[in-house]
């Protein structure tokens, strides 16, 4: 249903009436706050349950799993509706066409018409430090081509170094600043580091600084199955508005497929993420037991160690802990600095010999 203009006018200049401004802050009272939001219309799905109007979202996943494939596809799905700017810079337009042209050439897919493509001018200087640059031609080029819905492919384009975390959260503070700006819905395309098969996918996977995760309003990664190499699978890891429909206990099945000149994803059902996921062999434990060790013995910090092997600190600790008390960490080569007083868990392993104990009860930190 159509808002009414002037009722909406109305209701701003009431939310300005019941509102101080303290210098940075907007102070209201408590049941205030929930008098004029409720004044507002409740956010509608942009794509299924995975992406809310007014949301800053994240898709993530690794190489080769279809990311942009799903994001044009989500992108011709919404621009139905509203108009999309997706900036593309993975895929030249050749690439693109070819992407969506059937096998014998006679035939394209034929996008709506609010779905517009924009790609970096191979012409365009770029200074080395271009993160507020690309904010600053996003919004213009969005704000000319009247699009209320962005999304990017990818973040290494955005953010230069999103390792840093006081780089990483002010660049996501510009963006969320961005999105309140003009009420934007933004999805960022990002990667992970590789990763192994008989691990849930967790928030830990995303690829940079922690500080990047903690800004998304929601996010949601595609995980290739173990099972079948023709297998995806579509994952929420945060949401903002509901349940978690998509979690580990219900995640989509999807083939990646081209009928006629269209590559999507088709889903084929809902299972639990276990179904997807390898079984752990003691090779498997031993090996990643082996690679802590050493990084730890490099005089690596837990984090240092978590971020490379795309581990949970709490798990790094884990397993250094249980090194310790079998006496298998070299001393000698540990630097000083490294975080070794994490409290880990120090529980008797069930199996005489074994680095990992499966009493480690910590299936969605692999």
């Amino acid at each position: 249903m159509a808002t009414d203009p002037l009722k909406a006018i109305s209701n701003v200049l009431e939310e300005a009436e019941n509102t101080t401004k303290s210098g940075m802050f907007l102070v209201k009272t408590a049941n205030q706050t929930v008098e004029d939001a409720r004044k507002r219309p409740d956010p509608e799905p942009l794509y299924l349950s995975l992406w809310y109007e007014g949301e800053v979202c994240c898709l993530f996943a690794d190489s080769n799993l279809g990311k942009s494939i799903l994001a044009v596809q989500m992108a011709d799905e919404i621009a139905r509706k509203r108009r999309v700017l997706y900036i593309d810079c993975e895929l030249s337009d050749k690439q693109f066409q070819l992407r969506y042209t059937s096998d014998d050439g006679t035939q394209t897919h034929m996008f709506p018409p609010n779905f517009l493509r924009a790609e970096i001018d191979p012409m365009f200087a770029m200074p080395k430090k271009s993160d507020e640059l690309m904010l600053q031609q996003i919004e213009a080029t969005a704000l000319e081509m009247e699009c209320d819905t962005i999304m990017v492919d990818n973040l290494g384009y955005l953010l230069s170094d999103m390792e840093k975390g006081v780089d990483a959260g002010q660049f996501m503070q510009k963006l969320k600043q961005l999105k309140n700006k003009h009420n934007w819905n933004l999805l960022i395309i990002a990667h992970t580091p590789k990763r192994a098969l008989y691990s849930p996918i967790t928030r830990n996977d995303l690829a940079g600084s922690s500080r990047l995760y903690n800004f998304f309003d929601s996010v949601f990664a595609i995980g290739q199955s173990a099972k079948d190499e023709n297998l995806k699978y579509i994952k929420q890891v945060k949401v903002r508005h509901g349940e978690f429909e998509y979690g580990s206990s219900n995640v989509i099945t999807c083939e990646i497929v081209k009928e006629g000149c269209f590559a999507h994803f088709r889903t084929l059902g809902t299972c639990p993420e276990r179904d997807h996921l390898k079984e752990r062999s003691d090779k498997d434990i031993d090996t990643r037991d082996l690679n802590i060790k050493d990084l730890y013995e490099q005089g690596k910090s837990y984090r240092e160690i978590a971020d490379e092997l795309s581990l949970s600190k709490s798990l790094v600790g884990k397993v250094i802990g249980r090194l310790k008390d079998k006496g298998l960490l070299n001393p000698v080569h540990v630097h000083e600095g490294v975080d070794d007083s994490q409290t880990v868990d120090t529980t008797p392993e069930e199996k005489p010999g074994d680095l990992f104990s499966e009493n480690d009860n910590d299936n969605e930190e692999f």
